[in-house]
């Protein structure tokens, strides 16, 4: 059997795990990775084999009450070896010496026989919706972006202080704002990507989700919702969007007080 070595991955590491999830097929760009990178790097865990990258878990910790595992990837010729229950151990030993209240993750179907043996629980179900034609142009006088959106609103929504992320997302694409709502979009490797999106009321949040598309007109899009929230999904109908796929998001530890009605997009797969 296999070992490999676990270690931290370093910024020579990002090409090797841009072909992880490329292989994968999944929509995380090279920015996505160094985003990880920059935000948590003592949290980025990979496993070497003959000097290659052949597995890889990332853990982003949103202070002390929530972290959250992304990324768990392997080449297809090293599975079944346990390189993932390695990596996501590493991930929860992490947590744990950090005390680290609540961890979570959003499962694939062939994730989440690992992670139950690790004694994670479902929480609910994540969707992903696409549109897979083009989005009209606008007659109307171009949105401008803005900066002016409410941490304080998003910890109500999501639980846990991402201020970080926020402000790292947005050095790359500034989000669409409205009263009480705002939307971030950025590229991906298959279609653009949608959120996060948060917001006290649809119609709000109908007006900045359609900035975004907008922005980007010759795009496809992937748009990531939680199934609890009936407004962000009759709101994903209505733009033209159809189901494609849904994940089981699963906590590990205590769960945390959150407002579902107001998440309209989550951040992504990888960072919740």
């Amino acid at each position: 059997m296999i070992q490999g070595k676990l270690r931290l991955l370093h910024a020579a590491d990002l090409t090797a795990a841009m072909d992880l999830s490329r292989l994968a097929g999944w929509n995380q760009t090279m920015d996505d990775w160094q985003t990880l990178l920059r935000l948590d790097p003592q949290g980025c865990f990979g496993i070497e084999v003959d000097d290659r990258i052949v597995a890889t878990t990332t853990l982003l910790c949103y202070g002390k009450s929530l972290a959250w595992i992304g990324m768990v990837l392997t080449i297809p010729d090293y599975r079944r070896m346990g390189f993932a229950r390695r990596l996501v151990q590493a991930a929860l030993e992490r947590s744990a010496e950090l005390k680290i209240e609540s961890i979570k993750l959003d499962a694939t179907p062939e994730g989440q026989p690992l992670y139950e043996k690790l004694g994670f629980k479902t929480e609910q179900i994540v969707e992903r919706w696409h549109h897979g034609g083009r989005w009209a142009h606008s007659q109307d006088k171009p949105d401008s972006p803005s900066t002016h959106y409410s941490f304080e609103a998003d910890l109500e929504a999501f639980g846990a202080d991402r201020a970080m992320l926020l402000r790292e997302l947005a050095s790359r694409n500034l989000p669409k704002t409205a009263a009480g709502a705002y939307c971030f979009s950025r590229n991906g490797a298959r279609s653009s990507y949608l959120g996060p999106c948060v917001a006290q009321e649809q119609k709000a949040a109908g007006l900045v989700i359609e900035q975004c598309l907008r922005g980007w007109p010759e795009s496809t899009w992937y748009w990531d919702l939680l199934s609890t929230n009936k407004n962000a999904l009759e709101l994903a109908k209505e733009l033209g969007f159809v189901p494609q796929r849904r994940l089981e998001r699963m906590v590990f530890g205590n769960r945390i007080k959150k407002n579902d009605e107001m998440v309209y997009a989550i951040a992504g797969f990888e960072l919740g």
